[in-house]
């Protein structure tokens, strides 16, 4: 049996991570942490299911656990997360801070100087279609932010296969508003929300970009001259709001070298995913949508091969639950090959 913390309970991904562990047949949940909640049970900050108790991270007991999750905000979670480094124990961290391995881009990108760099070097990046070698012996697993997640995994197989005539990948991507978290702003409020979409953080400035280029470019197969040595795969990406719960959509841009356009990239797709338990191409003339993977973990890629002028450009789709395959169901992957169990566990 799995023993878990988890630090950051009341947010939505904290409230996922439980409700997933509650059907976990080999896990058990030790401890849940709140600061501004402890004392109460889980159901009587958010209208759930769980009456799970509450405790403050200080009373968390880490002896009584194997492995702890921090959905905590990036800063705190890391600090964090040392700790239970030091203390013998696993660490998923579902924050930004061990997710890029250059300690000044991360600074670049959130504000301030991060807090344990001693430490990037021993974070796997938790997407198990990429790393799962690494994951399985992990100590600390830095889970995928939801929108790189979705892009990565529609990209993979062309990056593999060096198929990119032009090194500039281009993303248009929609998030459900719980890809926010439950803070409340201007933008995510309801009258602001509802009936409405909108961009954000268009082009080159989101702090996923440094992510989504690190990703694109361990998995390109190709020349790495193909732009320029720092970035040789870049990403224009535009993310937008949409005004539903949870779910996420990237349409992706790809234009193919002459030899790479001729294949069969539905066939590609097909054979590259056959062995991933949560990843489904779908047959072909039909498109993924925000509808086929809500609630679960799967990943769905629909993929669009042009033809005619247009015959070197190929468009994907890839949807996920931005809740599940974007943050705790990802996280739960992760777990289960961190401790050798069935993949699968407590995510079907």
């Amino acid at each position: 049996m799995i023993n878990i913390g988890i630090f950051g309970a009341t947010g939505y991904t904290g409230v996922e991570l439980v409700k997933l562990i509650s059907r976990h047949r080999q896990a058990r949940l030790v401890f849940a942490a709140s600061e501004n909640s402890a004392g109460m049970r889980l159901s009587d900050v958010i209208p759930c299911a769980y009456e799970t108790p509450l405790i403050k991270a200080a009373d968390a007991p880490l002896a009584d656990v194997d492995i702890v999750f921090s959905c905590l905000p990036h800063g705190p979670s890391a600090e964090l997360c040392a700790g239970v480094l030091k203390a013998g124990k696993r660490a998923v961290d579902f924050s930004a801070d061990f997710r890029l391995r250059d300690p000044a881009l991360y600074a670049q990108y959130y504000g301030h100087q991060h807090p344990c760099p001693e430490l990037l070097p021993e974070a796997v990046y938790g997407l198990p279609e990429l790393y799962r070698a690494r994951i399985s012996n992990a100590a600390l697993v830095a889970n995928p932010g939801c929108y790189p997640t979705s892009i990565i995994l529609g990209a993979l197989p062309v990056l593999e296969l060096a198929a990119l005539a032009d090194p500039v990948v281009i993303s248009d991507s929609k998030s459900g508003v719980s890809g926010a978290g439950r803070k409340p702003s201007q933008s995510t409020h309801f009258v602001e929300v509802n009936e409405n979409l909108a961009p954000y953080n268009i082009g080159h400035v989101h702090r996923h970009v440094p992510e989504i280029e690190q990703l694109l470019n361990d998995a390109w197969g190709g020349d790495p001259k193909i732009s320029n040595p720092q970035s040789p795969i870049s990403i224009l990406f535009s993310p937008h709001l949409l005004p539903i719960s949870r779910g996420m959509l990237s349409t992706m841009y790809f234009k193919l070298t002459p030899q790479a356009a001729e294949q069969d990239w539905h066939h590609i797709f097909k054979t590259r995913y056959a062995g991933e338990p949560f990843v489904r191409v779908l047959p072909k003339g039909q498109i993924a949508t925000i509808a086929h993977v809500n609630h679960t973990n799967y990943n769905t890629i629909s993929v669009h091969q042009q033809s005619g002028a247009l015959a070197n450009t190929l468009v994907v789709v890839s949807c996920i639950d931005n809740l599940v395959k974007g943050a705790s169901g990802q996280a739960v992957q992760s777990m289960n090959l961190m401790f050798g169990i069935d993949e699968t566990e407590g995510l079907l």
